[in-house]
């Protein structure tokens, strides 16, 4: 018997259950299958303008900092930019998303793009947004080829890339998007839930950013709100 049996097995026996129950059974696949919301804020329940703004506000609120684009041409000045004023190397790395290759990055001057995983030595890396979150100003990334995790969590700075129509009002929202677009039973490996760069509080309540991911994170919106 296996650790997880020895759990399982002590788990039902204090319920007085041996798991074979046909009625649990059904109640756990109409459960599963039907997906039921809880509670959902009223926060984010808005207009698309009125909601992405929301979306703009609580990522500065988290310690980010956003911008807008109305056209995905903008994004290559947009991120050269960025790096330039804050004095950083101007070079970044971005994955497959044809989202993101297909952009004029020479647009960019002397922005060196490469693509690909990050090895934990690049300053700065770009990623498209599945969707966001405007009731907590959070990120829905998923993994893939498109956009390696990696570039979540090794660069200094995260610049990511989101869609103004894929801002939606809560996180049920964003897990029924994730089902229809990947199927039931088929999502992808790692979906990572972003909010503001990373930070901790755990050594003497004292806040420090970038303890176990970027530094910095700064949020492109594309496109008309």
């Amino acid at each position: 018997m296996t650790p997880r049996d020895i759990i399982l097995t002590t788990v039902r026996r204090s319920l007085g259950v041996t798991g074979a129950e046909a009625t649990r059974r059904m109640a756990v696949a109409a459960r599963l299958t039907g997906h039921p919301a809880g509670t959902v804020p009223r926060r984010g329940q808005l207009p698309k303008a009125e909601r992405v703004s929301l979306f703009v506000r609580m990522v500065e609120d988290a310690a980010g900092t956003a911008e807008w684009t109305a056209d995905p041409a903008g994004i290559p000045t947009a991120v050269a930019a960025f790096l330039r004023a804050l004095n950083l190397p101007l070079a970044i790395r971005h994955g497959d998303d044809p989202r993101l290759t297909s952009l004029p990055w020479d647009r960019a001057g002397t922005l060196q793009v490469s693509r690909g995983p990050s090895d934990g030595r690049d300053h700065a890396a770009v990623s498209h947004a599945f969707a966001a979150v405007a009731e907590t100003g959070t990120l829905v990334l998923t993994s893939g080829a498109d956009n390696p995790t990696t570039l979540n969590f090794l660069p200094d700075v995260h610049i990511v890339v989101v869609s103004a129509s894929d801002v939606v009002a809560d996180f049920e929202t964003v897990m029924a998007c994730l089902r229809e677009r990947f199927g039931v039973g088929a999502m992808p490996r790692t979906v990572n839930l972003i909010t503001g760069p990373s930070r901790s509080a755990d050594i003497e309540q004292t806040l420090i950013l970038g303890a176990h991911g970027p530094r910095k994170l700064h949020v492109i919106v594309v496109g008309e709100p």
